[in-house]
């Protein structure tokens, strides 16, 4: 149909201070002039309330114009009508998520990003909010801006302002079962379990130092694991225990496993540190698969050595490759986060790579990357809002903490 051959329509645009009743007052007074629904929208904001109606024109455009301003005005809300021809333009050109998590998130930051979109030919759709509490999420949906030209320029932008952006084309991915692979050390936990052996060997400072030049990527990882582990022979094994019940888990990792596993979604630790350390997380945390170096332990003392193949960055792209295979999960509704120069084969191997709170290396290499220093977080970019979580988990009698006042 040609845009001259489209049917007349009106769009009735409702705003004013919500109370129960007014979609549903406003749709019946509509169905008395007998038009049919071509689109609706509504949103509601510190108790305002914004409500669209496309509906096909009436014969009596005149008669439903004042049964309508009637119906709103006795709600104590304005309206306005405006005659126009067909639907709202296709969308689905380029189409896509644009995340934007900030705290604070500035009005600058916004409409930095607001205009870049535009320099590239997009159009922002939609928007809502995702989260106001810890941070504050908002996400855009997009069309007319190729994902990888936005992703390019919003980087920038997001680097600027000190805020986090992601773009993900628009896909069914986003809406199916997917398998989350994360890295362990400094990601799901905070820390390095090596350097916590470490410390009881008495050579803390220098595996810390090894350590972060290895994620860095100026070191070869193998070697430098290798190295660091034989500083550890002669320790008990059983520092391994105070080690792991020294563990702080990332705020919102539990969160997120718990909510996303209620939607099917599959999860797998990779490694580069100890099996007996990361299976036993595994199992606390509810996560599917766990792979990882195996220290070796002779008359209940370390060695010194490590047992097997060592874990390493083409182990870690290796490991996503068979879990994804294992579960039934296509690899590109597979999601990795890391935060070292050894997951940049994993980042780029799965669908979506997650640089979190990361290397500069890495946030370069990453489709895109958050600093702040909750894990749950990523469920804003799944599309998963705040207030879902916290519906679901009052659903299963979990109490969450009360935000803060505004």
């Amino acid at each position: 149909m040609s845009p001259h051959d489209a049917p007349d329509t009106l769009l009735i645009t409702v705003t004013g201070t919500d109370r129960p009743g007014v979609t549903s007052a406003v749709l019946e007074t509509l169905s008395l002039s007998g038009v049919s629904v071509v689109d609706v929208e509504q949103i509601l904001m510190r108790g305002r309330l914004v409500l669209g109606v496309l509906v096909t024109a009436p014969r009596d455009a005149k008669k439903l114009r004042k049964a309508v301003t009637e119906t709103v005005e006795a709600l104590g809300m304005s309206v306005d009508i405006e005659r126009g021809s067909g639907d709202n333009r296709s969308r689905s050109r380029d189409r896509a998520h644009v995340t934007i998590i900030g705290a604070p998130l500035k009005a600058s930051a916004m409409a930095a990003i607001a205009g870049r979109i535009a320099d590239c030919g997009g159009n922002i759709d939609r928007i809502e909010r995702m989260a106001r509490y810890p941070v504050t999420a908002i996400e855009l949906h997009t069309s007319g801006a190729a994902p990888d030209r936005l992703r390019t320029l919003l980087a920038v932008e997001a680097a600027r302002h000190g805020i986090d952006v992601a773009v993900q084309p628009a896909s069914l991915l986003r809406h199916g079962v997917r398998l989350i692979v994360m890295d362990v050390d400094s990601t799901l936990i905070q820390g390095e379990v090596i350097e916590m052996l470490a410390e009881h060997a008495g050579y803390g400072a220098e595996v810390a130092d090894v350590t972060e030049r290895a994620m860095r990527g100026e070191l070869d990882f193998e070697q430098s694991l290798r190295a660091r582990v034989k500083l550890l022979a002669g320790l008990d094994a059983s520092v391994i225990d105070e080690v792991y019940d020294a563990i702080v888990v990332n705020p919102g990792a539990r969160t997120m496993v718990r909510t996303l596993r209620r939607l099917g979604y599959r999860f797998a630790i990779v490694s580069g540190g100890f099996s007996q350390i990361t299976d036993r997380l595994a199992e606390d945390l509810g996560i599917h698969r766990a792979r990882a170096n195996t220290l070796e332990i002779v008359d209940g003392r370390l060695t010194g050595e490590v047992v097997g193949e060592v874990v390493d960055r083409a182990g870690k792209a290796r490991a996503l490759r068979e879990f994804a295979a294992d579960l039934g999960v296509p690899e590109a509704a597979t999601i990795a986060i890391g935060d070292g120069a050894n997951d940049l084969d994993m980042l780029d191997a799965a669908g979506l790579g997650i640089a979190y709170n990361a290397r500069p290396v890495v946030r370069e290499a990453a489709d895109t990357s958050l600093t702040v220093p909750y894990l749950d977080t990523i469920m804003y970019l799944l599309g998963i809002s705040r207030e879902e979580i916290e519906a679901a988990d009052a659903e299963a009698g979990i109490v969450t903490p009360a935000p803060p006042l505004a």
